[in-house]
């Protein structure tokens, strides 16, 4: 643990109520209590999914300061001293296996999609903006409310979409179908979701009912393998995070042979600056089952393969950083309704999954990746002043 905490002072307490402290400085500070004399064991051999564990059962409690000070410090001593030996060994084994862990065929992604988004749909309007919006906000300043910054993201998204009234739209990873809707109505144009979750498939539709938008925004229970037909432009939002590396070359000739040929696709995905890697155990094993962030040098590999041009490629740095504060905000301010819905253990193995995942964007280097692709040189404009926000 030493040579680990090289910035600040974390005082872990353990079961005997002994206090042991580690680092350099006074500040800032943390302090944990251990409840159980085995989870130090347990977080000496695994950190990554002793820590989250330990908390979600109680075993590991915050005394000084809050949960996301704890991870925050943590992370910033992470990015400073590095891993550990025993860290780096546990990733390279997991690297080695790591196809097996994306092995995703179609019933496959289903299950991992239920897994996630079939819990409660009521969860999510716990925390979420009123649109649903499940994926990286658009911030002009870290000021802005949720509901603008995930208004001004459709708006960002559509201007690199390049519609036109009357054209086709395939959505891949629709969600509760908040962007198609958004599309369908502002750009006038046709849309087709894809979900895997049964729960958002119903909830989209209803809400494409509800807004009069049945005739031009449809949504369907299907892969993104199982699409046919072309489309002028193909969007997928916070979907690729779910496909797995042995799936790359599907996923971008799925879009290459749905495109039409002067077609645009664009793909937002939450990506890795610092190459490959391996999906952190908490995360793969309670929140995302068989899901990886990719780096963009596996991302734009596959896309070569394809044929297709990368025409733009736009990095968003601590956008997600932002947007995970807020939803982590509204989650704490409604934990008690979160509570009635679940139990005090999903609470804090959900608390954990927004606040590590926050640390994650601000101090571990995770980013936003927004890439622009189409088949002819000539799809979009010279300069990328249609491009507004």
């Amino acid at each position: 643990m030493r040579h680990l905490i090289v910035r600040g002072r974390l005082v872990v307490v353990d079961s005997t109520d002994q206090p042991h402290s580690y680092g350099p400085d006074q500040n800032p500070s943390v302090t944990i209590k251990l409840h159980r004399r085995s989870t130090s064991l347990r977080i000496a051999v695994n950190p990554a999914l002793a820590i989250p564990e330990a908390y979600m059962e109680g075993e590991l409690t915050i005394q000084g300061g809050s949960l996301y000070d704890f991870l925050h410090f943590m992370g910033e001593n992470l990015a400073a001293a590095g891993p550990s030996f025993l860290m780096r060994v546990r990733a390279h084994t997991e690297y080695m296996s790591r196809w097996f862990m994306q092995y995703n065929p179609v019933a496959r992604s289903q299950r991992h999609v239920a897994h996630h988004y079939d819990i409660s749909g009521e969860l999510y309007e716990l925390f979420l903006d009123s649109d649903l919006q499940y994926s990286c906000a658009y911030f002009k300043d870290p000021t802005e409310d949720i509901e603008t910054a995930q208004t001004r993201k459709k708006h960002h998204l559509s201007a690199k979409l390049l519609l036109k009234s009357g054209q086709t739209v395939l959505d891949i990873g629709s969600g509760w179908g908040g962007l198609a809707l958004h599309l369908g109505e502002m750009a006038d144009v046709e849309v087709t979701g894809l979900t895997l979750s049964r729960q958002q498939y119903k909830i989209a539709e209803a809400r494409a009912r509800d807004r009069g938008l049945s005739r031009k925004v449809h949504f369907h229970l299907r892969d993104y393998r199982q699409e046919r037909g072309k489309y002028d432009r193909v969007v997928s939002v916070g979907m690729f995070e779910h496909v797995g590396v042995p799936y790359y070359n599907a996923y971008f000739c799925a879009i290459s042979d749905r495109l039409k040929s002067d077609g645009v696709a664009l793909v937002h995905t939450i990506g890795r600056a610092d190459g490959p890697g391996v999906t952190n155990p908490f995360i793969r094993k309670y929140i995302f089952p068989g899901g990886y962030i990719p780096a963009l040098s596996e991302m734009a590999a596959a896309i070569e393969r394809t044929g297709l041009y990368i025409t733009d490629v736009e990095v968003l740095r601590l956008h997600y950083a932002e947007t995970l504060r807020a939803w982590r905000n509204r989650f704490l301010a409604n934990r008690g309704q979160a509570r009635e819905l679940n139990d005090e253990r999903f609470c804090r193995m959900w608390e954990y999954y927004l606040a590590a995942s926050e640390v994650a964007f601000r101090c571990l280097g995770l980013v936003v990746f927004q890439i622009q692709l189409a088949k002819r040189q000539d799809a979009v404009p010279l300069t990328r002043d249609y491009i507004s926000g």
